[in-house]
């Protein structure tokens, strides 16, 4: 039996926790929240896989290339696609009640899937049912569970990961040593002002990682959903109501989609979320209107309970009337560089879900493929742990830049709205030279200094500002999820993944 620390509690973490466990193995789970709390817990539209006889693995693994723009990792978008499947049925025998019609799973379309193959729970409330039961089942288990323990950095020794150092729920520090740590601390949506991710998205795991040397890989490429509800919080509009057949509307009342892409509202996500921006630019930035109205307000009540009630509570009556919504910071498609067993370039460390870089989405995520990876390269991991480590092949460095860190002579500390501003206007759905050198220079003269957990999440935003700044700026191209207004085109030189890691890591040291 070995020791392993498990880093976060969405979806990928949690079930890394169960099957550890279930192996043999002596499980710490560590969350800086409550347990249930994750991008996991707000996932609406759904899981997608080819559980159904109109559809096959093959037509999920193309969809999914299709979408990421060149840059997939052919055999991880393979055992994804083929293996999601079995992964799904684990999730029912733990207890996940996905819907259903007429007794069989009930699924639904969305954009840039070839066929309906979305399944979801509760309307619009999958993630929410999959991390019930997964937190049910881990409280039964063994596990031990440290919650609002927060993850300050890897310990090392002798170059391979023996722990986390935590801030415990009064600040002490901590060392906490295993044999494996498996980061599964979900993305970093609070680098940008407008998110549908919850507050604890400061991309605590991705930022310990790059201090510890682990290669970084694709950190340029944010996806910004197309349709969050233009009010504060930005409360995600799922993908599954255009799926269902809601339309994209300016502001005179016209379709406009179809004059972007031939999809339509079902486009892929970064053309559907540049064309509103598109839109709202012309329109004096006004957000556009989602038209559901046709559904009709019992189906939409049955179907997005959620989503029904979270207008309401706005004073908006969307069975009735279009609603405004606009794009935001939703997903990371870049992270720490794995394989496609969840190893690090580091022995002893493990990346899965949103901290991950797999290769799997490529340039650009296929909706409701998100909670999938999770499961799939959650449970490949812990498959691994006896194992002797492989890690990420020697080429794996071939090519790795070191990220630019360069800070002025005097810095001042940074304001988290302030970087969040800034990667919004300079480093967010359209990107430019000349805005992206001088978000650079403002970065660098910002520092986070002082100890409490939102020092280090300010810390931590800040260096993963710069890195995405940084990579943003290296690739010019327009590719999936980054567009450059002076690189309008992608380039085939650009087919490659763009690499970091540190030098000189700042570690700690067993």
């Amino acid at each position: 039996m070995s020791s392993v620390i498990v880093v976060g509690t969405g979806i990928a973490g949690l079930v890394a926790a169960l099957r550890a466990g279930r192996n043999g193995h002596a499980v710490t789970l560590v969350t800086k929240s409550e347990l249930a709390e994750s991008n996991t817990r707000y996932a609406q539209g759904g899981i997608a896989a080819a559980m159904f006889p109109d559809d096959s693995v093959q037509a999920h693994v193309e969809d999914t290339l299709r979408v990421g723009a060149g840059l997939n990792a052919r055999r991880a978008v393979e055992v994804l696609c083929t293996e999601g499947p079995e992964r799904i049925r684990d999730l029912i025998r733990l207890g996940v009640e996905f819907d259903r019609e007429r007794g069989e799973l009930a699924r639904g379309r969305e954009a840039a899937h070839s066929s309906a193959r979305v399944l979801h729970a509760g309307g619009d409330a999958t993630g929410a049912a999959i991390e019930a039961a997964l937190v049910t089942a881990v409280r039964e288990s063994a596990a031990r569970i440290l919650e609002f323990s927060f993850v300050k950095d890897l310990v090392l020794n002798d170059g391979r990961v023996a722990g986390v150092e935590v801030l415990d729920p009064l600040g002490r520090p901590e060392r906490l040593e295993a044999d494996a740590v498996i980061l599964a601390s979900g993305g970093a949506g609070q680098l940008y002002l407008h998110t549908t991710n919850p507050g604890v998205t400061t991309g605590d795991g991705v930022a310990a990682a790059l201090r510890a040397g682990a290669v970084l890989a694709d950190v340029e490429f944010y996806q910004f959903h197309p349709t969050s509800l233009a009010v504060p919080g930005n409360f995600l509009v799922s993908e599954a109501v255009r799926g269902e057949g809601a339309v994209l509307l300016d502001a005179e009342g016209r379709r406009f989609m179809y004059d972007v892409h031939p999809d339509g509202e079902l486009a892929p996500r970064d053309v559907v979320a540049r064309g509103i921006a598109r839109q709202m630019a012309a329109q004096d930035g006004a957000p556009v209107l989602l038209d559901a109205t046709a559904l009709g307000a019992e189906f939409l009540a049955e179907r997005f309970p959620g989503i029904t009630a979270t207008c309401l509570a706005n004073g908006l009556d969307w069975g009735a009337q279009p609603i405004p919504v606009t794009p935001a910071a939703h997903y990371w498609m870049g992270g720490v560089r794995t394989d496609e067993w969840g190893r690090t370039s580091l022995t002893g460390l493990y990346a899965v879900g949103e901290v991950a870089c797999t290769g799997v989405h490529g340039a650009n995520r296929l909706a409701s493929n998100s909670l999938l990876e999770s499961l799939v390269f959650a449970w490949r991991a812990v498959g691994t742990l006896d194992r002797r480590w492989a890690g990420l092949p020697d080429e794996a460095s071939i090519g790795v830049a070191e990220p630019s860190f360069t800070a002025s002579a005097v810095t001042v500390p940074v304001e988290r709205v302030e970087l969040q501003t800034l990667m919004w206007n300079g480093a967010g759905l359209f990107r430019s030279g000349d805005e992206l050198r001088a978000a650079a220079e403002r970065l660098a003269g910002w520092g986070a200094p002082g100890e409490s957990v939102h020092d280090h999440e300010d810390a931590n935003l800040l260096d993963l500002a710069r890195l995405v700044v940084g990579a943003a700026l290296a690739r010019e191209e327009s590719r999936g999820a980054h567009y450059r207004s002076d690189f309008p085109e992608t380039m085939p030189g650009f087919a490659r993944h763009l690499e970091w890691a540190r030098k000189a890591a700042a570690r700690v040291d067993a």
